[in-house]
């Protein structure tokens, strides 16, 4: 079974995914001054700088760190914030995202050549339905445009974890620095092709410290404390003590979205969000559960 958490540590672990969640409050925040794929060239250009001149490279191959650079940066968080300039809420996007657990458990089996198991189709059964309520139910908040990008997000993010898998890296905070080397030339050259340099230019110039902020949220909070607070967490304790408690991340942002946001919370919401919660509460922690019911036998 796995060890209960010292109360210093459950309190680090829960600042990580509040922060991890409230940052869709973020991210839509600095979406009112910036254009979606140059904020996300900046979130990855000040993970990048000052980091690189104080953090050894990773020993892992170039081509993984860019393979990983590109699917986080340019695909997860680009297309996530493109998502989110207009086509989705923050909170359902904090939501449908956390589907990426199923696209990472599928790629996973595809490579290896693996079956699902039982339990896997079930959950995968649960956060579809959760999916397939909000597909009914979109409307000027929510649109079937920004519901697709997220899940293409979401499919980023879970090549991004196949290629960590991967790539191995014994720091995973240096890697995610040196990886925003590859972020950052194709989230700016698609931001000068699709927004302009006008658009850039105004926003640059325009951008007030409260933007700034929170773009420096997104990349010392949310990428640099989140991933080396993270990593620190589960270098000293089971990750089945440590990975269930990112279920939290889209209850703090939707919290965070109605509380700040004003985003309602209609029934077929919690419906949606209870469906997805539960298919990804079942995927994380039924075999767990099953090996603790063995052992007691």
């Amino acid at each position: 079974m796995p060890s209960p958490l010292p109360l210093r540590h459950f309190l680090l672990a829960l600042a990580v995914v509040a922060v991890w969640g409230i940052n869709f409050v973020v991210i839509k925040f600095a979406l009112g001054q910036l254009p979606p794929l140059l904020m996300a060239a900046l979130r990855f250009g000040l993970v990048l700088l000052p980091g690189l001149f104080f953090v050894a490279r990773p020993a892992v191959r170039l081509g993984n760190l860019a393979l990983y650079g590109f699917l986080i940066g340019g695909c997860q968080f680009g297309l996530l914030y493109v998502a989110m300039n207009g086509h989705i809420s923050p909170g359902l996007a904090s939501l449908v995202i956390q589907v990426q657990v199923f696209f990472t458990i599928g790629l996973a089996m595809h490579l290896a050549g693996e079956r699902v198991r039982l339990f896997q189709w079930f959950a995968l059964l649960l956060a579809g339905g959760g999916i397939a309520i909000i597909v009914l139910h979109t409307d000027g908040s929510t649109t079937p445009l920004g519901l697709f990008l997220v899940l293409l997000a979401a499919l980023g993010w879970a090549g991004g974890n196949i290629a960590a898998k991967q790539g191995a890296p014994a720091n995973m905070l240096a890697y995610v620095i040196w990886s925003s080397a590859f972020a950052v030339p194709p989230l700016l050259a698609l931001s000068l092709a699709l927004e302009g340099w006008e658009a850039i230019s105004a926003a640059l110039a325009t951008a007030d410290g409260a933007a700034w902020a929170a773009v420096a949220w997104q990349a010392w909070g949310n990428s640099l404390f989140g991933y080396a607070a993270w990593g620190w967490l589960l270098a000293r304790h089971p990750a089945a003590t440590i990975t269930p408690l990112a279920l939290l991340v889209p209850v703090f942002g939707m919290g965070a979205a109605t509380l700040w946001l004003d985003e309602s919370l209609p029934r077929w919401k919690l419906a949606a969000a209870t469906l997805v919660m539960a298919g990804l509460a079942l995927n994380l922690l039924w075999p767990r559960l099953r090996a603790a019911l063995a052992g007691r036998d």
